[in-house]
């Protein structure tokens, strides 16, 4: 790595020591007892902590490398084609060149959960030889002016419906990942209510569509805490310095515990990979583990707004499945879907979203046909490994090929 810069070791967990030391600090001053001043003089030390730790891991970026295909390797071409004040929508296309497979295009609904889009980095070099790939890249709200307004969960909904919208969707395959299959599956069936053709088919990998049964961890505390509490307690007003300055986010420190806790295994099991090729020598192998911690503890702020709604709509009042949900003053209708073939994938290990969580979207999907719908469960898979990791690439993947094959 490059000099002066942390060790990967040190780096993973500078996140949670910054968390730390703010929990800790705050209990032992007695946080409610605390002058608003104080208190905002406290948030905005500790935020500065926390940012001079992930800058230590690099600006998050894709760096897709060629890809091999056929016996060529084609270089990937990366660019920004449309972009909102809170999302850039990312192309990804390969220069086939005497390959010529005709490709179709793919969007890749990435969620807006505490990580950066490149999370998805291999979903994206998986996909490459045999697609192009747009992904859905949300900005942190910590860079994004106040001016800008507020975004929503509905206008999470609306944004993934304009990317549709313009790649045709007809042709296009959609995959959400976690908690962008909700605004995805939400999109999806908008798109029929207003007259526009369905996607050709839409993926979803691990994702809260019915948190109801099978509660994990995380479901439990977003399905009982007060919002309220949450509001008052969980989120803060971006500090001067930032682009976003006097935006209420939930910052990106105060979401790593949460990740934590449902996974805590992940952290170790990627210091683990990075000290095994380390040893073993084998720099390709090293560089893609410093890669994946670099990811993994680059967290981002969420608009305060678009937190609350999402505890609100999926998780405590589930509308989606209660079939009560409107967005702009459209109910959500996912039965309207009849053309799109339907493919869900849980991993039987998901700590995150239960398992029944994603399978649910079938029970929602009622008028497209039993043989263009089909469930998956990976035996042994956990959250992450439904888009990264062995798993991603002996057990998910291959059943999301063959599906787009068909």
């Amino acid at each position: 790595m490059e000099s002066g810069r942390q060790r990967p070791q040190q780096a993973l967990f500078n996140p949670l020591a910054v968390w730390s030391e703010w929990i800790g600090s705050m209990a032992s001053r007695g946080i409610l007892q605390l002058a608003e001043a104080s208190k905002s003089q406290q948030f905005a030390h500790y935020y500065g902590l926390f940012q001079q730790a992930i800058k230590a891991l690099g600006t998050p970026a894709f760096d897709i490398e060629p890809i091999e295909f056929d016996g060529c390797r084609m270089p990937v071409r990366e660019s920004v084609v449309m972009e909102t004040g809170f999302c850039r929508l990312r192309s990804f296309t390969c220069a086939r060149g005497r390959v010529g497979k005709s490709a179709r295009p793919i969007l890749v609904c990435a969620p807006l959960a505490g990580h950066h889009a490149v999370l998805m980095r291999e979903v994206v070099q998986s996909l490459l030889p045999h697609a192009d790939v747009y992904v859905s890249d949300w900005l942190d709200a910590r860079d994004i002016p106040p001016a800008a307004g507020d975004l929503h969960l509905e206008d999470v909904v609306l944004t993934l419906q304009h990317f549709m919208m313009e790649l045709e969707p007809g042709e296009l395959d959609v995959l959400a990942i976690c908690q962008a299959t909700v605004p995805a599956l939400a999109a999806a069936a908008l798109l029929v209510g207003a007259g526009y053709p369905e996607p050709r088919s839409l993926i979803l990998l691990g994702g809260p569509i019915d948190p109801r049964g099978n509660p994990t961890p995380l479901t439990r505390m977003a399905g009982s805490l007060p919002p309220s509490w949450l509001d008052a307690l969980g989120t803060h007003v971006v500090p001067s310095g930032y682009a976003g300055a006097g935006r209420r986010v939930y910052p990106g420190f105060m979401q790593y515990p949460t990740l934590m806790m449902g996974q805590p295994e992940r952290q170790f099991f990627l210091l683990f990979d990075y000290i095994h090729s380390q040893g073993a020598g084998d720099a390709q192998a090293t560089r893609e583990a410093e890669r994946s911690i670099a990811h993994f503890g680059a967290m981002l702020d969420m608009p305060a707004e678009f937190f609350l709604d999402t505890l609100r709509v999926v998780f405590q009042q589930t509308l989606l499945p209660k079939g009560t949900w409107r967005v702009a003053g459209s109910p959500v209708r996912p039965e309207r879907l009849r053309e799109t073939r339907l493919l869900t994938i849980e991993g039987s290990r998901d700590m995150i979203s239960g398992v029944g969580h994603t399978h649910a979207a079938q029970n929602l999907c009622v008028g497209v046909p039993a043989e263009r719908r089909r469930r998956i469960t990976i035996a042994g898979c956990d959250h992450y490994g439904l888009f990264a990791g062995p798993n991603w690439r002996t057990g998910v993947y291959p059943a999301v090929h063959d599906w787009l094959a068909g």
